[in-house]
């Protein structure tokens, strides 16, 4: 059968998520525990075009997962820094960076890619994604 080739499921996406990144919750900095749930993120959101591949995820605790909402990942990150909260900001940068490049390579994503432009931008003007490809 041809087609698109199936992804993971989400416990294994979480799993490869907390391997890549550590167990820790990319918006508020707590440890996993029994009390701190892991969650998979999606940096760019699903209703904004954003897709389910390993690139677009982190792991966030189920608190700021849910809290976050669809606000935009540079939004919630400035919140959670507005908040007194030990947000990983190179963690967001290097998410946006590889999805952007996931998406050159993949192709696609249309609706992603112009919400994904905006993030990468506001990222840079924080000074935060100086990293970050122009």
């Amino acid at each position: 059968m041809g087609g698109m080739p199936t992804q993971p499921g989400r416990a294994v996406r979480l799993l490869a998520v907390r391997e890549r990144d550590g167990d820790t919750c990319v918006w508020c900095g707590r440890a996993f525990t029994g009390l701190v749930v892991p969650t998979t993120e999606h940096v760019v959101p699903r209703v904004k075009g954003g897709p389910s591949w390993l690139e677009n995820e982190v792991a966030a605790c189920r608190r700021c997962n849910g809290e976050r909402g669809h606000r935009g990942p540079v939004e919630w990150l400035e919140e959670c820094l507005r908040r007194g909260w030990d947000a990983d900001e190179p963690r967001l940068a290097r998410a946006l960076a590889d999805l952007a490049a996931a998406i050159e390579r993949r192709g696609g994503q249309r609706r992603a890619r112009p919400y994904l432009a905006a993030q990468l931008r506001r990222l840079r003007r924080r000074g935060g994604g100086a990293a970050l490809p122009a």
